[in-house]
């Protein structure tokens, strides 16, 4: 997701640069757009800024005077002409007739105007009352509904963000020609065919408005300069230890409790501290000299309170960033004191026996939140977190509990696989006292009575490490044939030997990996990381009252700030489901289905696909890693499936059975591939791929067909397919037909807003980052419905890009591309663009808006194509979770219902959004997707996107079912992770020249590296990722 560069990223007024999507940050990678023109949506306005009165009544704002000036709540105004300023784009409803009339000239608080003035303006002119203007012949006329009456016209856009983990620039950045996120165009969605009590996850926060937070800023530094002369990076732990001995043993000035320190540079107090320099030392262990720092302390600014609770009460405009960064960190201050931190959640340090895991593993269950303005005010959203942790243990019990069959006699026996599971975890050593923690390097060459290191007053003499241990520390090494940790850091030799490493605590261990040594374990992980809603709702409510937890302590009551233990009640809508259409299994004749009403699933009984594909030319690979084989009666049943479902199938033309290496070779798949594919004589149209298990010839296989060879393939485990169960052989016969291009099922009526005549097109894009491989590049996809009405068959673009870049480099001319390919599919360009971004938290809408869609547009102009274009961002990576209030509120499984959506009291104060969850929650708790519309040109109403969001997810090409999150995103996850298993392919198979193109920014966007990932024609427009 995009760094934003700590809190000083492009966001809006500086505050929302500071988060990644999916829980990441780093630095800014955002780049001004090009100065070109926009096309500004004629359905929306500007807000002007000005001295015009305003009615901030629920009913709506009156219009203020601001002809000719500036004006604070008017309809008009916001232009660009003779005054700086930045507007937020308004949009009308629908309800009301447009209302034309010229924009007079004022100062307004938007990067464009709303309409002509009499000096220089970047806006387009509104014809006056009862005028006919003709619409450009180059930009299609978009219909004008009326502003809402709401008082959110009087207040610029606020993000309801995450308040991120770094503090913002006091100072907010010049927007001109930049746009903010459009506002609610109503008070939100009223269709529902019922509707239900909810509780949400939200805290409400109570603060004195009368209270001041100081914030000032910190440097720490040693007092004896650093030896090669560079300024040495202190961390975060011994940061915090250093302030917390020097606020103990000066509390009289400097009290504790009072307090809050981000770990970094930032302190925010609740009374006046004094701007000094104090000299603080601190005793490093018994074998070490103490340690002395100078710590600093200076005042950067004076957070009133009284200034957020205006701007929650809609009294005042501006977003009181610095105070709500203050708030996040005082909340973070209890837990930081007793919790282990991981990311943005926080995990009690303690291991309990009833959440061993086995193998030096444990559960733990920890808290994940963060503060949201929302529209009933400020809260505290506050969910449970599950992960599994290595146990704070010594190294070697570690090595013996967790590597099957490990013995420290025979240890060389196992020297690679010690080196697998140790290398990058940190230790702290027990042999002198020191809280201080190494990262393990890896294995010393030699055992360790043959292990020596120069010695540091005579670099040319060697000392044997046991010899030092005795001297030094009295210490006998027990184990003298076994190696050293090598701990070495800074090219700072550093050996020490097994036996006197412990594990640190707080170390996270893969979920997926527990399932690969013990199968039990993962099952009773999975268990507590997906608890029943009633379960989840009791923890949570446990949480937010426990001592260790933001609201334990006397932190937060110190300064003024109150957190409600209740949770809030909502009332949730139930939108009515689709009906869809499928096909009479004989005839092939359409009928129309009814869902499910309780959990909206349909089934395959006696019914078949819309479109099944004839499938006469097709092969069969078995790929064995034992002497077991597939049933031969697996071809026969899944071949009479696809008949039941329509789908006209031949015999297999090849049937291959090959031997897969546990280290698969490229070459010789290829090759194998390849083959098949000749002496098929060509034109196959897919190959079926038996595997044996789940391994690295996955990569592969996919990577080798769909770039190299051109033919689809669809994977089955034996296990699965020798059971042979008719639900298990529809889906694979699902997948099949949708990668040759199916359709297995539609909506039986139009999607809400575009009932009538013109193309449409909808789009989906993702970014898939690299994990610990920070030279792995980031891979951006996009993917497009290809078809209309239907809009269920996609084609999919994907390229590699800078290693952790969000912003989707090339994303104008992937869309583009997209777009020639429906134009010449369907003999038209697209008249309408719904655009969906998935991955990108609140603090990179300003980029996707800005720069993204500007990209986008930009493209579009050069061929002198103007689509109007809706932008939505769509985001499962929060914490908010809705409960039933009541067993009968919800579905069997005692989750919300399909088809809930929460647009009130939760959301966003200003903004356009809302919380739909569209599938039914059969496992664990159900997470909605949070919705939130950057941009519209189509004028939705919060009733008609929602319905159509909804209804797209029952058009999901692998299920039966309606699914979590709209399809073009979720194809585009899937696209940007097939990109990811390319590389990984790539690197298996060529390291070094894969890893020399990702050395720099410049090698790897080049077009030789972007080849790699290049799709083959024959697949570039096939759902070949489903």
């Amino acid at each position: 997701m995009e760094r934003g560069g700590g809190y000083r990223g492009r966001g809006r007024g500086g505050y929302r640069g500071g988060e990644r999507g999916r829980g990441r940050r780093g630095r800014g990678d955002h780049h001004p757009p090009p100065q070109q023109p926009w096309i500004q949506p004629s359905h929306q306005t500007v807000l002007g800024q000005g001295q015009g009165d305003a009615d901030w009544s629920r009913m709506g704002p009156q219009q203020g005077a601001g002809q000719g000036g500036a004006t604070r709540g008017g309809y008009t105004g916001g232009g660009r002409s003779r005054n700086e300023g930045r507007g937020g784009w308004v949009p009308r409803p629908q309800q009301e007739k447009p209302s034309y009339s010229h924009v007079t000239e004022s100062t307004g608080r938007g990067g464009h105007v709303g309409g002509p003035v009499s000096g220089p303006s970047s806006g387009p002119w509104r014809p006056a009352a009862g005028a006919t203007t003709p619409p450009s012949p180059a930009r299609p006329q978009v219909h004008e509904p009326a502003l809402p009456p709401s008082p959110t016209q009087l207040v610029p856009a606020f993000a309801g963000m995450n308040v991120g983990e770094h503090l913002a620039s006091t100072s907010s950045p010049q927007r001109s020609n930049r746009h903010d996120p459009i506002m609610r165009p109503d008070k939100g969605g009223a269709a529902c065919v019922t509707t239900v009590r909810l509780q949400v996850n939200h805290f409400p926060v109570k603060f004195n408005p009368n209270s001041v937070i100081w914030h000032y800023d910190v440097d720490v530094r040693p007092v004896e300069p650093p030896r090669h002369g560079r300024p040495v990076k202190l961390p975060k732990t011994l940061l915090s230890t250093i302030r917390r001995k020097l606020f103990t043993d000066e509390s009289n000035i400097l009290p504790l409790l009072m307090t809050a320190y981000d770990g970094e540079k930032n302190i925010f107090s609740a009374d006046e501290l004094p701007e000094a320099e104090f000299e603080v030392e601190l005793p490093e262990g018994e074998d070490m000299r103490s340690r002395r720092f100078k710590f600093s302390i200076k005042r950067v600014n004076e957070l009133k309170l009284c200034k957020l609770k205006e701007y929650l009460t809609r009294n005042v405009s501006s977003i009181p960033r610095d105070i709500l960064q203050g708030m996040d960190v005082v909340m973070k201050e209890n837990p930081t004191m007793h919790m282990i931190p991981v990311g943005r959640s926080f995990h009690p340090a303690e291991s309990y026996s009833e959440d061993d895991l086995g193998y030096g593993l444990t559960a733990s269950r920890g808290i994940q939140y963060s503060l949201k303005p929302t529209f009933q005010g400020l809260a505290l959203c506050l969910d449970y977190s599950v992960l599994a942790f290595r146990k704070k243990m010594p190294v070697l019990e570690f090595l013996k509990v967790h590597i099957p069959g490990f013995n420290v006699d025979d240890f060389w026996r196992y020297k690679r696989t010690v080196e697998e599971v140790l290398r990058n975890l940190k230790v702290t050593v027990i042999h002198r006292r020191t809280n201080q923690k190494y990262a393990i390097v890896g294995l010393t060459p030699k055992m360790t009575r043959d292990t020596t290191f120069p010695d540091a007053n005579a670099p040319q003499v060697h000392v044997n490490i046991v010899d030092y241990f005795l001297e030094k520390y009295n210490k006998n090494i027990t184990y003298l044939d076994i190696p050293c940790l090598d701990l070495s850091k800074n090219n700072k030799m550093n050996y020490v030997p097994m036996e006197y490493c412990v594990l640190v605590e707080g170390q996270v261990y893969p979920k997926e990996n527990v399932d690969t040594i013990d199968r039990d374990a993962a099952v009773f992980l999975k268990e507590i990381s997906l608890p029943k809603p009633w379960v989840r709702q009791r923890n949570i409510c446990g949480m937010v009252r426990a001592e260790d937890g933001p609201c334990g302590g006397d932190i937060i009551q110190n300064f003024g700030i109150e957190v409600d233990m209740t949770m809030t009640s909502v009332i949730g809508r139930v939108i009515q489901p689709p009906v869809l259409k499928l096909a009479a299994p004989n005839t092939g004749k359409l009928m129309t289905v009814t869902v499910d009403k309780d959990n909206c699933q349909w089934n395959l009984v006696r019914k078949a696909v819309v479109e099944g594909r004839p499938i006469e030319r097709w092969a069969v690979i078995e790929f064995n890693h034992d002497r077991s084989s597939l049933n031969s009666t697996f071809i026969s049943k899944l071949i009479q499936r696809c008949m039941s479902l329509g789908m006209k199938m031949e015999q297999p033309l090849r049937y291959v059975k090959s031997v897969m290496r546990r280290d698969p070779d490229a070459n010789s798949l290829r090759q194998l591939l390849g083959d098949v594919y000749t002496q098929a004589r060509g034109n196959l149209q897919f190959i079926l791929c038996v595997m044996s298990k789940k391994d690295d010839s996955y990569y592969f296989l996919k990577w080798i067909s769909e770039t190299k060879i051109g033919v689809v393939t669809q994977c089955c485990l034996r296990y699965h397919a020798n059971k042979g169960q008719d639900q298990y052989l529809a889906n694979l016969a699902l997948k099949i037909n949708a990668k040759l291009g199916g359709s297995n099922v539609e909506l039986n009526g139009r999607l809400p807003r575009f009932q009538g005549e013109g193309h449409v097109m909808f789009v989906g894009a993702d970014v898939n980052h690299p994990g610990r491989n920070k030279t792995s590049p980031s891979i951006a996809a996009v993917v497009a419905t290809v078809n209309w009405p239907e809009a269920n068959r996609y084609a999919a673009r994907v390229h590699p890009q800078h290693p952790g870049k969000e912003q989707i480099v090339q994303f104008g001319q992937m869309c583009l591309e997209l777009v020639e390919y429906y134009s010449r599919l369907n003999n038209v360009k697209p008249e309408k663009i719904v655009l969906f971004r998935d991955g990108v938290s609140e603090g990179q809408f300003d980029m996707v808006l800005n720069e993204e869609l500007m990209d986008i547009k930009s493209t579009f102009e050069k061929i002198n194509y103007f689509p109007t274009i809706t932008l939505i961002v769509a985001q499962k990576r929060h914490q908010t979770r809705l409960f039933p209030e009541s067993q009968k509120e919800g579905s069997r499984s005692g989750n919300i219902p399909p088809g809930t959506v929460v647009d009130t009291k939760i959301v966003h104060p200003f903004e356009f959004d809302f919380y739909l969850c569209s599938h039914y929650g059969s496992l664990g708790t159900s997470k909605p997707t949070h919705y939130h519309v950057l941009w519209d040109e189509h004028g939705f109403s919060s009733d008609e996107l929602q319905k159509l969001i909804y209804d797209m997810c029952f058009t999901f090409a692998r299920c039966t079912k309606p699914v979590s999150l709209v399809p073009p995103v979720y194809y585009a996850d899937l696209v940007a992770y097939r990109g990811r298993l390319y590389y990984q392919a790539m690197e298996r198979e060529s390291p070094i020249s894969t890893s020399a193109s990702s050395s720099s920014s410049s090698s790897r966007s080049s077009a030789s590296f972007r080849d790699w990932f290049k799709l083959h024609e024959n697949l570039e427009n096939m759902m070949f990722f489903v």
